[in-house]
Order: C-alpha cells, then sequence, then structure tokens
C-alpha cells in the first residue's frame, strides 16, 4: 500500500484518504492502484458498513489526475491502456461495492478528482469547495463510462455546461445542479460526515445494500435490468436475523443491533 493512500478503520466506518497535499492530492498510478486495494479490504470486513473518500491537507479532496506521470505513463497508446484499466479499475470498485460510500469534500474536486467523487453514493462538501471537469483544456476525452454518472446526477444540460466550458463551479452551484448532496461550513464538515457515516453504519446493511444494488438496476436501460436479483435481494432482507431484530428493537422501543445476516 502507498504512503500516498492512508487506510483507516473506525469502529463500522472505513476511511480512504487521499494523501498528497503537496500537488491538492492528485492523484498518481500507485494511488488508484491502492484505492482499489483498500476498497477490496473494506468490502471483505463484515465490521466495515460505510465508506468514506476524502483528501488531506485542507486545500483539497482532489486535484485530479497527476498529471506530472503523464508523459511518462500515458505518453502512448499502450501505456494509455494500461493507466485507463488501472484508473477504471479503481472507478470500477468505488462504483460497485456493496457498502455504502460518501465523499468528504473540502477544496477542490477537479477532473479525475470529481470524477472519483461521483463514483461514491453520497458527496457531502465543504462551503469553500470549488468543482470543475477542465478537460476541453487539455485536450482530454472523457469516455462512456465517466461521463454517464455525470448526466445521471445532473442531466445533460448541466453537463454540457459543466464539459463546454471547463470552468469551476462553486459549492452552492453544485449544489443546486444536484453534484453534491449537503453543502456544511468548513468547520462543521468532519462531526456532520461524521455523524452522517455512523448513523447510516448503525442501520440495517442488507436493507443498503439490497437499496443500492436495486437503484443500480433502476439506471440502467430497461432491457439489462435484472429484476430477478432485485427479488433476491429484497427476499434476503425478509428472510434475515436483521429483519427480525429491526421488528424486536422496535416493539422493545430500543436501538436494533443489526448484524449483516
Amino acid at each position: 500500500m502507498t504512503d500516498k493512500i492512508i487506510v483507516q478503520k473506525d469502529g463500522g466506518v472505513g476511511h480512504i484518504r487521499l494523501n498528497q497535499p503537496e500537488k491538492l492530492n492528485a492523484i498518481s498510478y500507485d494511488m488508484w492502484q491502492g484505492m482499489a486495494r483498500a476498497i477490496d479490504d473494506f468490502e471483505s470486513d463484515d465490521a466495515v458498513r460505510v465508506i468514506v473518500l476524502s483528501g488531506e491537507g485542507g486545500r483539497a479532496f482532489s486535484a485530479g489526475a497527476d498529471i506530472s506521470q503523464f508523459e511518462e505513463q500515458r505518453g502512448t497508446a499502450d501505456a494509455v491502456e494500461v493507466y485507463n484499466a488501472t484508473m477504471g479499475r479503481a472507478y470500477e470498485k468505488l462504483a460497485q461495492v456493496l457498502k455504502p460510500t460518501i465523499a468528504k469534500i473540502a477544496g477542490y474536486c477537479i477532473g479525475g478528482g470529481l470524477a472519483t467523487a461521483l463514483c461514491c453514493d453520497l458527496r457531502i462538501a465543504s462551503d469553500d469547495s470549488s468543482f470543475a471537469i477542465p478537460a476541453a483544456k487539455l485536450g482530454l476525452g472523457y469516455g462512456y463510462g465517466a461521463l454517464k454518472p455525470l448526466v445521471g446526477l445532473v442531466g445533460p444540460a448541466n453537463a454540457c455546461e459543466i464539459l463546454f466550458t471547463a470552468r469551476r463551479f462553486n459549492a452552492s452551484e453544485a449544489y443546486h445542479m444536484g453534484l453534491i448532496n449537503r453543502v456544511l461550513s468548513r468547520d462543521a464538515l468532519d462531526d456532520y460526515v461524521d455523524d452522517y457515516a455512523e448513523t447510516i453504519a448503525g442501520n440495517a446493511p442488507l436493507t443498503i445494500s439490497a437499496s443500492k444494488q436495486i437503484i443500480a438496476e433502476i439506471g440502467k436501460d430497461a432491457d439489462e435490468r435484472d429484476l430477478d436479483l432485485c427479488q433476491r435481494v429484497i427476499d434476503t432482507c425478509f428472510g434475515s436475523e436483521d429483519y427480525k431484530e429491526g421488528r424486536a428493537a422496535f416493539m422493545e422501543k430500543r436501538k436494533p443491533n443489526f448484524q449483516g445476516r
């Protein structure tokens, strides 16, 4: 694991912190690899209920991919293919992990940093954050997989504005477009996300996983949806010990103790 990725487990919350603050947490090749490995570890650990992704240093969530590596690692067609495959695996794992994910955003959230945040289920940002996809200023191309979550969140017209202008949008603009879920003051952000993550971690894991999987199916074209999967995950919830525990806790007016089974 690279030291440019800090991984921590705190109760039911797994933290991944991008740790290259001198470069505004620009994501290097080894950081993409480290992120993917951390997600694999969290996914296999039943004690981890929620994953929070953030950036170190206070100035940025991430300013994007580490452009200083592009000449060496994205300078040829073959190199681009290898690099993009590694980056794509990190995006895919973050988007498809069955546990809920939160991007805690403070400062710059630009390019590949924003694409990473878009792979998370929820995005909570400080009011001094800014957002942009400057591909049109760099000659980069964003593929279908990268743009689909953006269009799904903000709609085609806002996606066009983000991509065509390549300008920075402030937190208020991002919130009103639907790019982020909540805007907090910088001082309130950490405590809010901690409380938010703990709240989710205390809820029934099977229910959350089922919700995440069904929402993903709803987002697919109708002929690609796996409705049998949707029914299976619901049946799993109703057949679980957690369902019994939830009913018992409700009747006994106490907090439920869910086990994910």
